[in-house]
């Protein structure tokens, strides 16, 4: 056996990953700590706000029930006014690209202006783990059981 094999720093029968499997088994647990905290908002109420069908299917296969608005598809004032009329409170999870950053902008702007509370630090948190690895909401389902094969994990979505 070799030294990485009896230090657990690569895995056997995975030496095509680039780090030691700690590294993705600790993204994996904090992936999983903020969906879990996206999960219990939700449960509670939130609205949470994506960009398209892919990312509602990608939230779905993650165990999200709750209550998920498309921010595309109509004009920006009509979704704004759908969410506002909600009263909830809203969690914006756009894409961490140039078109997902300037679409939370606006309805964070436009909600905000009508005195709903606005998560916009969830997004960020969660660009800020995944950018390097995956660009929108719709590839999160797929990385994360990525990372759970990577890892070993037998943590699932409910």
């Amino acid at each position: 056996m070799s030294e990485h094999e009896q230090t657990g720093n690569v895995p056997v029968g995975r030496p095509h990953l680039k780090a030691p499997i700690f590294v993705y088994q600790r993204k994996l647990e904090r992936i999983e700590e903020l969906i879990d905290e996206m999960l219990e908002c939700s449960n509670k109420g939130d609205l949470i706000v994506v960009e398209g069908k892919r990312d509602v299917i990608s939230l779905r296969k993650l165990g999200f029930h709750g209550a998920i608005e498309l921010a595309t598809h109509r004009p920006l004032t009509e979704v704004s006014a759908r969410i506002v009329n909600t009263g909830k409170r809203v969690i914006i999870l756009t894409d961490w690209d140039r078109r997902g950053d300037l679409l939370a902008s606006k309805i964070s702007e436009d909600l905000r202006y009508f005195g709903i509370d606005v998560d916009m630090y969830m997004r960020e948190r969660l660009s800020s783990m995944v950018k390097k690895e995956i660009k929108d909401v719709e590839s999160l389902y797929s990385y994360v059981t990525k990372l759970r094969k990577i890892a070993g994990s037998s943590h699932q979505a409910v």
